[in-house]
């Protein structure tokens, strides 16, 4: 009986090498193993160890986190380096622990996006984690090899400064952002990424289907796994749906309903995410991002979810948000006193604008 170990070739194919039968084995062992045709002892039990479901697929269920102090685009501070040593990377956890402390900030300093965060909470409401991700990359993005974004194309320009000044004019309550209304946030997804909080998500699967529930703003995706997408009317966060790759579960999503989405991002955008479970606790979560009428390129990134304990949370965004009212509110009052919303007078209009 054969060793079931050993490679066996075609006589056609080992005529056409001149080594001595031992050397040849190794040759053809080399060349199986080089290619991924047969796989290590190790990798076969990695693969057959992993949890799966009733249905024989891998079992990625379970609640996580990913939290992280690494940013989604690389800190220009960091321009050219794409990894930290373990000295770097302590010292920059050190850094960015301390300049994102809302403990230690003057609320004179800077508005609401300095840092990233709400100025009124206190360092006790956040969990933006302490520690880079385990790689020690300096960004989430990977693609472009900068780690930055694309830079917005024309399309996306234009559409960004009719938010922004819609945004500063505050007309309504559609001229908000998604999250101010209680309607979606970045880390909701898709693509989830880190932020200053609620940085949790919870996985489910079945038969049929895999659910996604996101704790910012307690948002559920219920994704199926289907060949084609759906003709329905568009959703907020976009038409998903889901296969298997392998172990790897892959999401599609496309079809999103309103005209400034994720990031300021159009119903054009199109994301991949690819979910593999690394180990028992650990997810790792790659995600692929095009949009034609934003960037003239895609971008990708990885973000590792870590299996934590906890539930997850509901985010009563709808029931207390009377922050959209305080703001709608100030701008009205703003607009009878005739002020800009820096609150100095809006300029009279004088003979020089006059035809």
């Amino acid at each position: 009986m054969k060793n079931p170990t050993r490679p066996v070739f075609p006589g056609a194919f080992r005529q056409h090498i001149t080594l001595p039968a031992d050397l040849f084995d190794i040759f053809c062992l080399t060349v199986l193993l080089s290619t991924g045709l047969l796989a290590s002892p190790g990798t076969r039990a990695q693969s057959d160890n992993l949890p799966r479901t009733a249905y024989g697929y891998p079992d990625l269920q379970g609640t996580y986190t990913f939290r992280t102090i690494t940013p989604l685009e690389r800190p220009p501070e960091l321009a050219g380096k794409a990894v930290l040593t373990p000295e770097e990377a302590e010292e920059w956890a050190a850094y960015e622990n301390r300049r994102q402390n809302r403990d230690l900030i003057i609320d004179s300093v800077g508005g609401a996006g300095y840092p990233p965060g709400v100025i009124s909470y206190n360092e006790f409401w956040y969990e933006r984690g302490d520690d880079t991700v385990a790689d020690l990359r300096t960004s989430m993005i990977y693609d472009p090899p900068n780690g930055r974004l694309p830079p917005m194309n024309d399309a996306g320009r234009a559409r960004s400064a009719r938010i922004n000044e819609m945004r500063r004019l505050s007309a309504g309550p559609e001229a908000r952002t998604l999250n101010d209304r209680c309607v979606m946030n970045a880390r909701t997804g898709p693509p989830m990424v880190s932020g200053s909080y609620n940085n949790n998500m919870q996985l489910v699967q079945t038969r049929d289907h895999v659910m996604i529930l996101s704790e910012m703003i307690h948002h559920a995706r219920i994704i199926p796994f289907a060949d084609e997408h759906s003709d329905k009317p568009s959703k907020w966060e976009g038409d998903s749906i889901a296969h298997w790759e392998g172990d790897t579960l892959v999401i599609d999503t496309r079809d999103y309903y309103y005209w400034y989405g994720w990031r300021n991002t159009s119903p054009a955008m199109h994301v991949v995410e690819r979910f593999t479970r690394v180990d028992k606790n650990t997810l790792d979560n790659d995600f692929t991002v095009e949009d034609p009428e934003t960037w003239d390129r895609s971008w990708s990134a990885r973000l590792p979810m870590r299996r934590i304990d906890d539930p997850i949370y509901e985010y009563a965004c709808h029931e207390g948000n009377h922050g959209l009212t305080g703001i709608l509110a100030g701008w009205r009052r703003y607009d009878v006193l005739g002020l800009n919303e820096d609150g100095t007078p809006i300029a009279a209009v004088g003979s020089d604008d006059e035809e």
